[in-house]
């Protein structure tokens, strides 16, 4: 179980300039370009209503003053302003559906960008970065950035209103309008004065509900294990402390955001009241007539708006912003594996060879140094040794999981670096140490890899392992529900399961990081005649535990601190009564013996 690591970037993170995000998000917007046509057009139309509204009614405040006004003017007037109204509303109500439905399609595509940089990086990047956080960007992240883009709509369309405004206010008063626009300037240094801040804090309140999911999705996966060694509390504190985090962060971001727009709404406050006196006085002494001054009046929050719009929702800006800084990181992450072409192969003979391989997890230390190692066709290879001793590397490299960091691997005489990487793929079958299976059913998980295989061509596979009888074990057969990570099936059916997954699949390389868990002697036989099929048909990469994969190779490689130190059969290595000797009788020959006592008890049942 992870703990709390504070609110420090991950490495992948990087800082782009607001330009850099804005061309960025525009490239999303380029298939839009119809509805953006829309979207702007009823953007403008609703700005032109609402910003001559006020107009229209200070000119009939002018007609009542001069006392030329008629029934039917005031009837006509009512009119217009209701028609204005109507169309105010239905303008609005365009812009509204379609930005919902180009920025949800936007999401979408941000969410399936994010996704689909996330899958196609290297497994040493999911080796590094919690999965959680990494969530956290594809899910929360982008509905913030939506929100981003519905504040952008409504305050691009009250910058329109607003220069409307001051157009008709110049040519109403010029003396009054240039009062007003003298508190542009303080209300942008205002806004300016705190954009750096707002935007650290926003950061690491995004950072810090990162960390919430990363512990809320870490415990959730790791349930059992805390319930079976009683650390409920535990992982309660766990989730409290980053909670607490989260919660302080945000409160200091809140404090942070807030103080701008109290400011600016105090300071449109005194511009009123300013504006009621001094404009009162000149109407009183005629230098402005009562319309006028009721423009001026009625459109001074109109015309501050978009300005206290970007203060006041700064904070979602910023928060916008900080998302989509997030989002393309992850979508820019660089790939550790390298790819010099892109040949796709259409058979493989399985032929592998690696020459003076260095490889190192981190700069600290080495696993494999100067590796040489040639794997003829259709070999069976297992790999013995210690924990750490280099055997998983070397098949995590063949699978281009890793990239090693000097030397050359070759696969039937081509740079290992020249395939690419989904067909290579294509031709392996890996079954790892602790065989995954998605929620779904025995078949769903058996076709994983090969979508197209029908269920005869699975049923015709499973019956020939053990005479299908783990077939009729499972309650619904291939229609079983293997639960979350195959928590419905006893360990030996996910490794069954796993295995037919590889055989549906035909590769031509094969790769097992065997399973240390005790099974029954019958699952057992199962599970070797599943491998035995396998073997008979792929050259095979074996990191074995068990006995009868050991002594079923064509070779056996007993590596040590990422050496090989012996080499051969079974029989060859044990005569020589060296290292694989000591190993097979302080480990094997003991695994042996417990093998044929459960045998006993199974046979007697």
């Amino acid at each position: 179980m992870g703990f709390f690591s504070g609110l420090a970037a991950e490495k992948y993170d990087r800082q782009y300039s607001d330009r850099k995000l804005i061309s960025r998000i525009f490239d999303y917007f380029k298939n839009q370009s119809k509805r953006l046509i829309i979207i702007g057009t009823s953007i403008v139309l609703h700005s032109v209503i609402e910003a001559y509204i006020p107009v229209i009614v200070a000119n009939g405040l002018d007609r009542v003053t001069q006392e030329t006004i008629t029934n039917k003017y005031v009837f006509t007037l009512s009119g217009i302003i209701l028609l204005l109204g109507v169309m105010s509303w239905f303008t609005n109500l365009l812009r509204r559906r379609y930005s919902a439905r180009t920025i949800a399609e936007l999401i979408r595509e941000l969410a399936t960008d994010a996704f689909q940089a996330s899958v196609r990086q290297d497994l040493s990047f999911h080796d590094h970065f919690q999965s959680g956080k990494i969530v956290s960007r594809i899910t929360s992240d982008t509905r913030e950035f939506g929100q981003l883009i519905t504040l952008s709509t409504d305050v691009f369309m009250q910058l329109i209103t607003s220069v409307i405004l001051a157009v008709v206010l110049l040519q109403t008063e010029w003396r009054l309008a240039l009062a007003v626009f003298l508190l542009i300037p303080i209300i942008f240094y205002l806004v300016m004065q705190y954009r750096h801040a707002a935007r650290q804090v926003t950061r690491d309140g995004m950072r810090a509900m990162a960390n919430v999911n990363s512990t809320i999705k870490e415990t959730i996966s790791g349930i059992a294990i805390a319930k079976n060694f009683r650390q409920e509390d535990k992982i309660y504190e766990e989730f409290d402390e980053a909670n607490q985090t989260s919660y302080k962060v945000n409160i200091k971001r809140g404090l942070i955001l807030s103080v701008v727009f109290p400011v600016l709404r105090t300071i449109g406050g005194i511009a009123t009241a300013l504006m009621i006196y001094f404009g009162a006085m000149t109407v009183l002494e005629g230098f402005v007539s009562a319309g006028a001054w009721y423009l001026f009046l009625s459109t001074l929050d109109r015309f501050l708006m978009p300005v206290m719009s970007i203060s006041s929702f700064w904070t979602n800006v910023q928060t916008g912003f900080s998302a989509a800084e997030r989002i393309f990181a992850l979508i820019d992450a660089e790939h550790s594996v390298i790819q010099n072409d892109s040949i796709v192969p259409k058979d493989l003979q399985g032929r592998i060879d690696m020459i003076n391989v260095d490889f190192s997890y981190t700069s600290e230390e080495a696993v494999l140094k100067d590796f040489t190692l040639p794997i003829e066709p259709g070999e069976t290879l297992a790999l013995v040794g210690h924990t750490g001793a280099g055997k998983t590397s070397i098949g995590r490299l063949i699978a281009r999981f890793y990239e090693f960091q000097s030397g050359e691997i070759y696969i039937d005489n081509i740079d290992i670096r020249d395939f690419d990487l989904v067909s290579l793929r294509r031709h392996m079958g890996i079954v790892s140490q602790v065989p995954f299976l998605f929620s779904g059913t025995v078949q769903e998980n058996i076709q994983y890899g090969c979508p197209k295989c029908s269920r005869e061509e699975i049923l015709n596979i499973g019956r020939k392992i053990g005479d299908g009888e783990w077939l009729e074990a499972l309650p619904n057969g291939l229609d079983t529900q293997v639960g979350e990570r195959g928590s419905q099936l006893s360990m030996g059916q996910r490794q069954l399961v796993a295995l037919m997954r590889v055989l549906i699949q035909k590769p031509s390389i094969f790769i097992l990081d065997e399973a240390t868990a005790s099974i029954d002697p019958f699952t057992e036989t199962q599970i070797q005649t599943a491998l035995d099929m396998i073997l008979s048909e792929t050259t095979s990469i074996l990191i074995a535990h068990r006995l009868s994969t050991v002594r079923s190779a064509d070779r056996i490689l007993v590596m040590r601190n990422g050496d090989i130190i012996e080499e051969g059969s079974h029989d060859f290595l044990m005569e020589q009564g060296e290292h694989y000797s000591e190993l097979y009788n302080t480990y094997f020959r003991h695994q042996s013996l417990e093998y044929v006592e459960e045998t006993k008890k199974y046979v007697k049942k």
